[in-house]
């Protein structure tokens, strides 16, 4: 990833006001998609799903698609891959500090559950194509990444219409939150049409793109310049970084009260996390970019698959035991979060 010749503290100040500036970004994004949901008569599950997973995945896109330029096979896997169970690791922690009760305990419909299962469904297939070997199809796209480009307009679709049609409702929901966010509350924004709504969702969108990318390259740059960039700890902090729009969007959606928002934010992102599959096969031209998947690769679709399946319990069961303030099933996940990280270092 090429980069402007700064110092290190130059870099590091560049850092601090784009990530800034995507918190920011991220947090107006939850609100101008909340105003979407009602003017469209869409669900805060679907626009999560769709609207907030696509545009805080847009950074991930430009340097998923960078590194497969530049042919690193290992480094585009082991984002993407690596990248599903630390954005699921999200919603535990923001299940931790900001939610009251268990998180999976809001859901009023099994939307999300649905998409989860489709997400386990997805990563087997990937795992599968792995074991077996993948092998190109035409003009170096393997098998696997055509498989998942086909299924992934298919579950979103599936998605759209269960939603509108689910007439499942758990009963002995907790209580709403009383809580009153002052995001929320900007006059202005209950005067604007949906024209308008929908271009300051697209000035803020940029500003993701934008400052998301910045902050991913930067952080790249800081780790090669501290000496951190070859270790494990210079790849855990450029994957946290090209994860803050997701963390900025979760907690916020998680501040208003838009819980279902934010699940489907996170699944939403992991499933367009796998359909950036063919693109980056597309632009990797050294064969199927799946039949490069190593070690580290593989078991973080295995953690993937693990975390995503523990949510699933949750969201079923929907009376999650709390500990430390938190569900069962998000302790489970920060869990295996955890171990998924000693076990990359000691595969690496």
């Amino acid at each position: 990833m090429s980069y402007l010749p700064l110092p290190l503290s130059a870099n590091i100040i560049v850092f601090m006001i784009a990530t800034a500036v995507v918190w920011m970004a991220g947090t107006r994004l939850v609100v101008y998609g909340d105003k979407l949901s009602s003017h469209f008569g869409l669900s805060r599950a679907f626009i999560g799903l769709v609207f907030l997973a696509t545009i805080t995945e847009l950074p991930e896109i430009v340097t998923t698609m960078t590194a497969a330029i530049s042919g690193n096979a290992q480094l585009v896997l082991g984002n993407m891959f690596g990248g599903i169970t630390m954005q699921t690791a999200i919603l535990a922690f923001v299940d931790l500090i900001f939610v009251r009760y268990a998180l999976t305990n809001w859901p009023r419909k099994p939307t999300h559950a649905l998409e989860a299962v489709l997400l386990v469904i997805l990563l087997n297939i990937i795992l599968a194509v792995i074991f077996l070997g993948d092998f190109e199809l035409i003009w170096g796209i393997g098998l696997g990444a055509l498989s998942l480009a086909i299924l992934y307009p298919l579950f979103i679709i599936l998605l759209g219409r269960y939603d509108e049609q689910s007439p499942w409702l758990p009963v002995d929901l907790p209580k709403s939150d009383k809580h009153h966010d002052p995001l929320t509350s900007s006059k202005p924004l209950h005067e604007l049409d949906t024209r308008e709504l929908i271009l300051r969702a697209g000035i803020i969108s940029l500003l993701i793109l934008v400052a998301g990318f910045i902050t991913a390259n930067r952080a790249d740059v800081i780790a090669e310049q501290s000496g951190l960039g070859s270790s494990f700890i210079g790849v855990a902090f450029l994957a946290a970084s090209t994860s803050m729009p997701e963390l900025s969007t979760t907690i916020a959606a998680a501040r208003m009260g838009a819980y279902t928002m934010a699940i489907s934010n996170i699944f939403g992102s992991n499933l367009i996390m796998v359909a950036l599959i063919l693109p980056a096969d597309i632009a990797y031209r050294n064969g199927p970019i799946l039949a490069n998947a190593d070690q580290v690769a593989q078991f973080s679709i295995i953690t993937g698959i693990l975390v995503t399946a523990i949510y699933i319990a949750g969201i079923l069961i929907h009376r999650t035991p709390r500990l430390f303030g938190a569900g069962i099933d998000s302790l489970l996940v920060l869990a295996v979060y955890l171990f998924g990280l000693l076990a990359a270092y000691h595969l690496s």
